[in-house]
């Protein structure tokens, strides 16, 4: 039987515009047990910019982590104990990105050609911090696309680097041709590489990302790797967190998506208060009742009424009431 207490068992990953802390902070309310990842953040946003806009996040969130990019051991070592200091709960550095501005950084999946580098990074941020410092990798870039390859690639960074953990994309890299879209649907997905990783070297915890969609496609990766790591199917139906402790951790029943939505209104009303834009907050909600009745209502609503009312949090319970004329609770004030 896998280990329901592995901290890496369910994962959302970090998604470049999408994770933020509103997203999180609604996550949280699906699921108790998931790791959050944040967006990467680059080490010259968090030495040279507004800190506080980067690394803010809710109580609620943990256990959550910090995804880093760069490859310059020093300044990583820097943003990892600015972060640690935050309070996150894991540094992840980033192996895997090919945008252009990533490649033309020099970091993301283009260290996949230099682990020893890699491991230097890894080194310098685990001697900064007390807490985990795992890598978040591609199987290969280009035509390196060998499990050997891959598997020399862990080696160095887990031996020579210390890391014990590591978030494998099933899918190579291509660094030029391919756009990032492209490149997390046309490489084909080689989850083997993880599985074979996980049983060469079992000391290492080892959690499979890629094309993971459906809850019983978690459930049997899990049977050889110590966790998965969802991404698109977390945001394209983000209702789908309401069952996956239930089905990862043996809880009992669904979270109640309307005691989450309630909690989150609670939550974004505070948001405005501060400043943030209807709009911004109303981002990670549009998906949370895909394919029940009303679904199409309420989106409809919520992407209409939240530019015409940037700070009335009252939107959100008016789409609420189109999913069924039985539902008031969000209109009554909470016990």
């Amino acid at each position: 039987m896998p280990d329901q207490t592995n901290p890496w068992r369910f994962c959302i990953a970090p998604m470049l515009d999408w994770t933020d802390r509103h997203y999180r902070f609604l996550a949280r309310q699906l699921t108790r047990h998931a790791r959050l990842y944040t967006e990467m953040v680059t080490t010259g946003a968090l030495l040279h910019g507004d800190v506080e806009r980067h690394l803010r996040f809710d109580a609620c969130e943990h256990p959550v982590a910090l995804q880093l990019g760069g490859s310059d051991p020093a300044a990583l070592a820097e943003a990892a104990r600015i972060g640690a200091e935050w309070g996150y709960d894991e540094i992840n550095l980033n192996v895997g990105c090919p945008s252009d501005r990533v490649q033309n950084g020099a970091f993301g999946a283009c260290l996949m050609a230099t682990p020893d580098l890699v491991a230097d990074c890894v080194a310098a941020m685990k001697e900064a911090v007390d807490v985990p410092v795992t890598v978040k990798s591609r199987i290969g870039i280009d035509h390196r696309e060998s499990y050997a390859e891959f598997r020399d690639f862990v080696d160095i960074v887990a031996d020579r680097g210390g890391c014990e953990v590591f978030i494998v994309h099933s899918r190579k890299a291509w660094l030029s041709g391919l756009s990032p879209k492209q490149n997390r649907e046309v490489p084909p997905l080689r989850p083997e590489f993880a599985r074979r990783i996980k049983a060469d070297r079992p000391e290492l915890t080892v959690v499979l990302n890629g094309g993971l969609t459906q809850v019983p496609q978690m459930q049997e990766a899990l049977e050889g790797v110590d966790g998965v790591m969802v991404g698109r199917a977390a945001y394209q139906d983000v209702g789908l967190l309401a069952g996956i402790d239930a089905a990862l951790f043996g809880e009992r029943g669904e979270a109640d998506r309307m005691e989450a939505l309630s909690r989150y209104r609670d939550y974004a009303a505070g948001q405005v208060a501060e400043g943030v834009r209807l709009p911004t907050l109303i981002k990670p909600l549009l998906t949370l009742f895909q394919g029940q009745p009303g679904a199409r209502a309420w989106r409809r609503h919520l992407s209409e009424q939240a530019p015409k009312r940037p700070g009335d949090v009252e939107v959100i319970a008016e789409a609420a009431a189109l999913l069924r004329p039985a539902i008031t609770g969000l209109n009554q004030p909470r016990s």
